[in-house]
């Protein structure tokens, strides 16, 4: 290695800044770990017990809802909770059990904080699993148990015990707690006893909604505790505190195996470092050693030979030869390219979109022509003092042109946002034919106005689950049952069919008696303000915008559309991916 070369000096930059900044993170380590460990930890159960207040608040008025809310609480923060009055009294909550499903009855085990270890708990207990407990009933239906023994060995319960066996229909256990979280749990109550004394100094902090955090060391174990107060919203019981407390012990412990790690692994770390920089700066170096003797080459652009020029020192070759302004002028060429290319594309984007904007001007207009002059036609009238028999006519007409034009506005605006993009879904699993017939019964007055029946043809052996987004897809349906519904002959029936296909679909087609549509109108129909018959849809009620918002939500799903004339009328078709999942149905 020369004295001068660049592997050399990197060899001995990189060491050293590595070598410094490990010293610095040890160093830091020492002092600040524990620290921030501890804060951490603080403020993110302080982060979830806001959130606790909210579902409580949600839950307060059903204390049967506020237990589980307490157990997944305690189990997904490693801590022991409890909800106290307004005299800082703890309530008598259960925030674990078990529901057994006996056959006759359901039948609740609420876990005791007091007087059972996690020894005497089954691990690992399941919904579905068969379960055998003896203990005590405490209310006169025999539905709620006091346990004594779960899983009992001998063949009777002892005397004075009852024994329940049946399957585990629900269960909440400690879960993902410290050790002995049970024996955590009882101990709340001797922390309020050092705490209480001093709260009136910390009231009004409560009341306004403040977290109230203190240390308080377990004297039995020596354990020190986090424990943390807040408010809870008020209820008809008057004030309520939600208490939690964490252990401090697993950062007192990481903390002190973690030096003791750094003391093991500093010296295979300075090791480490010292052979990775020599690798490194040999790495490094090797490239530079060869743009410097390709130097002269390059400052005349010729990048197609890289022929070696040797030299004393290679940043100094590489700094008389003009590699790196070749490189970054032939960088700089490439970008010019590429920015040209997107401001190409930018362009053409502007042009589409001031021809969109075009497009909506005129067909505004030309929409908008129309009922305007309609308007003006009967307020004139208006004007021109009619016969009295015929005002309240001429006023029902202009409201109901009016109601056209805003539809038409409202439409239109829908649109533009499929236009450019702008509409983003919101998929989730849904039953597809509860979301059709819930849109076919907003239709009850316009079906019993033009005397139309709506027919259904579903296989209800399995539900039909699609993943879509349900507001768009129900603004699909209720397009097309309207566009079916003005299109229909009177006294005639629509039929609504919903059917598993090949390939994972689930094909939805609903098909009206009437007119058929002209075969070269039928691929027309979907885009916007076309009409087969451009007075029918006005005289029908329709905006001509219907079909091309259900083309946009439909290509967002990637579905397959279309409409084809039947016998006797005209059948608009899509499908959705069928989702195969099965979560547990509400």
């Amino acid at each position: 290695m020369r004295k001068h070369s660049v592997v050399r000096k990197l060899f001995v930059v990189t060491s050293v800044h590595i070598l410094l900044v490990f010293s610095l993170v040890m160093l830091a380590e020492g002092l600040f770990f524990e620290r921030f460990y501890r804060a951490s930890k603080v403020d993110a159960l302080e982060r979830n017990m806001n959130q606790f207040a909210e579902r409580y608040r949600q839950s307060e008025e059903n204390e049967r809802l506020v237990s589980p809310l307490l157990g997944t609480f305690m189990n997904e923060n490693d801590a022991s909770t409890a909800v106290l009055n307004s005299r800082f009294e703890r309530l008598t909550l259960n925030p674990y059990y078990v529901k057994l499903e006996t056959g006759s009855k359901l039948v609740t085990i609420l876990i005791p904080t007091a007087g059972m270890t996690m020894d005497a708990i089954p691990q690992g207990l399941q919904p579905g699993d068969e379960l055998a407990v003896d203990g005590i009933f405490m209310d006169e239906k025999d539905t709620v148990l006091h346990p004594v023994v779960i899983s009992p060995n001998s063949s009777e319960p002892e005397v004075g015990m009852v024994r329940v066996t049946g399957k585990i229909t629900d269960v909440l256990l400690p879960e993902k707690r410290s050790y002995n979280p049970l024996y955590q749990d009882t101990i709340i109550d001797d922390a309020l006893s050092d705490w209480v004394p001093e709260v009136d100094s910390y009231l009004t902090r409560l009341q306004s909604g403040s977290v109230i955090q203190m240390n308080w060391r377990d004297d039995w174990s020596g354990v020190e505790y986090a424990v943390l107060i807040r408010a809870l919203p008020d209820d008809s019981h008057g004030a309520r505190y939600f208490i939690a407390m964490t252990s401090l012990q697993p950062v007192g412990e990481a903390v002190g195996i973690l030096k003791q790690y750094v003391f093991y692994i500093a010296p295979i770390i300075v090791v480490l470092v010292i052979l990775l920089s020599m690798v490194y700066s040999k790495i490094v170096s090797r490239p530079l050693v060869q743009l410097s003797h390709t130097a002269e080459r390059l400052a005349r652009l010729d990048f197609t030979e890289q022929p070696s020029i040797h030299s004393k020192d290679e940043f100094g070759e590489l700094s008389r030869n003009m590699t790196l302004l070749s490189r970054n002028l032939d960088s700089a060429l490439q970008e010019l390219t590429l920015a040209n290319v997107q401001m190409q594309q930018d362009m053409r984007e502007k042009e589409r979109s001031e021809e969109l904007r075009k497009e909506l001007i005129a067909n505004i207009s030309h929409e908008l022509k129309t009922p305007l002059g309609i308007v003006k036609g009967f307020a004139e009238g208006l004007q021109d003092e009619v016969a009295s028999d015929k005002r309240d006519r001429y006023l029902a007409l202009i409201v109901n042109e009016t109601d056209r034009m805003n539809a038409l506005i409202m439409d239109m605006l829908e649109l533009s946002k499929f236009e450019v993009k702008a509409v983003q879904l919101q998929p989730r699993r849904l039953l597809l034919t509860t979301l059709i017939r819930k849109a076919a019964d907003s239709f009850d007055q316009q079906l019993e106005s033009r005397q139309l029946a709506i027919r259904f043809i579903v296989d209800e052996e399995k539900p039909m689950f699609v993943m879509a987004d349900a507001r768009r897809m129900e603004q699909v349906v209720l397009n097309l049952l309207s566009n079916a519904i003005r299109h229909a002959t009177q006294n005639s029936t629509i039929t609504i069919s919903v059917r598993r296909t090949s390939g994972g679909k689930v094909s939805t087609t609903i098909e009206n008696l009437g007119s058929p549509i002209a075969e070269e109108d039928l691929s027309r129909i979907w885009d916007q303000f076309y009409r087969a018959e451009r007075s029918r849809d006005r005289k029908s009620g329709g905006t001509g915008l219907g079909l091309a918002i259900v083309k946009h939500i439909l290509e967002l799903h990637g579905s397959e559309y279309g409409a084809t004339n039947t016998i006797s009328g005209v059948a608009f078709s899509f499908n959705l991916n069928e989702s195969r999942e099965n979560p547990n149905e509400s």
